[in-house]
């Protein structure tokens, strides 16, 4: 029997066309999947890009794709941790949330800390938020803007 706090991701589910926006310019677009895994335990987000997709050849350079996710809970804290892994070999853990249409992750690591944050249309067809990181948690830096757009 799946933990009722999963019914907070279920807005999640499904395909998302993903743009990456850097100083109001799009460096491209990616496609992200959510789906429950092991008898919806967990959840996946798979997230790739086509070649042809990415417009910005700098960003290409650097591109995180394909890039996997496993989210499961930890019901004594009520709290959800997801465990990301990408193309470059970075492997990191994150904190994540969504609670009123809010979704939020974050992660402290020594000298880099990140977090997201994006709010659902009122529809639940689109996300849009940005990625922040910080040497410090405490002065922080937009990284990128990204808007999920879900696919028909």
């Amino acid at each position: 029997m799946r933990n009722p706090a999963f019914k907070r991701l279920e807005n999640l589910l499904g395909e998302w066309r993903m743009e990456a926006i850097v100083d109001g310019r799009s460096m491209g677009f990616a496609h992200a999947r959510f789906e429950w895994v092991e008898d919806a335990a967990f959840m996946r987000q798979y997230t790739y890009a086509e070649p042809a997709e990415v417009l910005d050849t700098d960003w290409a350079a650097h591109s995180p794709m394909p890039v996997t996710s496993i989210i499961g809970l930890d019901d004594s804290r009520d709290e959800f941790t997801m465990l990301y892994a990408d193309a470059r070999g970075v492997f990191r853990v994150y904190r994540l949330n969504v609670v009123d249409g809010v979704w939020t992750m974050y992660r402290e690591a020594p000298g880099f800390n990140q977090r997201f944050s994006a709010t659902f249309s009122s529809d639940g067809r689109t996300v849009s938020g940005a990625w922040e990181g910080s040497p410090d948690a405490l002065d922080w830096r937009r990284d990128f803007d990204v808007i999920y757009t879900r696919e028909a």
